[in-house]
């Protein structure tokens, strides 16, 4: 899988669909790659060029020195649809992708056709869990959190009907290089968006998970209530939205996604 080498470092990304087809940018969530998606693309490459990429740390993407910035991840999502000939594109993000879409939906939202902001938030956590977290994983890695991580992203009765797919996303976390994790934790730490998002224009899509203790629904409202004109869509999920309701979150997104955009001359 191609390699792109943008903004200082290199970036896994994948990307499918037919080459005339509307740009589409999935971004992941923190401590997993872009093949947390994976349910989604057999809808979304009929319809859009999807570019999956691994946010810096992650996945097969360079681990280049922390703390890292949205200003930077949000700067790699641009630079990568340039290296990939996008011009303009959709962007789907969730939970630390949510954030970067936030960070593009205020800072280049020209560039953007619709946003789809997923288990997320305007200011997620605060100090004290992001450096308890911190600390945790510097003294034992990613492995010492991968199973609490399955706790969240979950609810109880997912993790029981579905434990083979658990267990692939804890070894995604598992597997999440410890460097990259704290980079991105500090980055989350850092950003506070709140009193930003009421600038975005672009079209937006909120989605929230009824049982999301990470970012609760309440985020997902605030989100929703500050972007002007945005949808508020509330499943009946964890964090991990997109995978515990994998057939009515990627039917909500490609719909959202390919309606038409109404300008005000039209």
């Amino acid at each position: 899988m191609p390699i792109a080498h943008i903004n200082g470092g290199h970036i896994h990304y994948q990307i499918e669909g037919a080459a005339n087809a509307p740009g589409l940018v999935l971004s992941n969530s923190l401590g997993t790659n872009f093949a947390m998606w994976d349910a989604q693309m057999p809808e979304l490459r009929k319809h859009f060029r999807v570019l999956r990429y691994a946010t810096r740390g992650h996945g097969q993407s360079e681990v280049t020195p922390g703390p890292y910035s949205f200003d930077q991840l949000g700067r790699d999502v641009l630079a990568l649809a340039d290296e990939t000939d996008l011009g303009t594109f959709s962007f789907c993000g969730l939970s630390m992708g949510g954030v970067t879409g936030m960070w593009l939906g205020i800072h280049a939202g020209k560039r953007l056709h619709r946003l789809v902001l997923c288990s997320t938030g305007a200011k997620i956590g605060n100090d004290e869990i992001w450096d308890a977290r911190i600390e945790v994983v510097r003294k034992g890695g990613t492995k010492s959190i991968a199973a609490g991580a399955m706790e969240r992203w979950f609810t109880s009765r997912f993790r029981e009907s579905s434990p083979e797919v658990v267990e692939r996303m804890k070894h995604m976390v598992e597997n999440t290089s410890t460097e990259g994790y704290i980079a991105c934790c500090e980055a989350l730490r850092e950003v506070d968006l709140r009193e930003n998002i009421a600038a975005i224009t672009t079209p937006a899509l909120v989605i929230s998970g009824t049982h999301d203790a990470a970012t609760p629904p309440a985020d997902g409202r605030f989100i929703a209530q500050r972007i002007p004109g945005a949808r508020y869509v509330e499943l009946d999920a964890a964090h991990l939205l997109n995978i515990e309701q994998q057939d009515r979150f990627t039917q909500d997104v490609s719909d959202f996604l390919r309606e038409p955009r109404v300008t005000a001359a039209s």
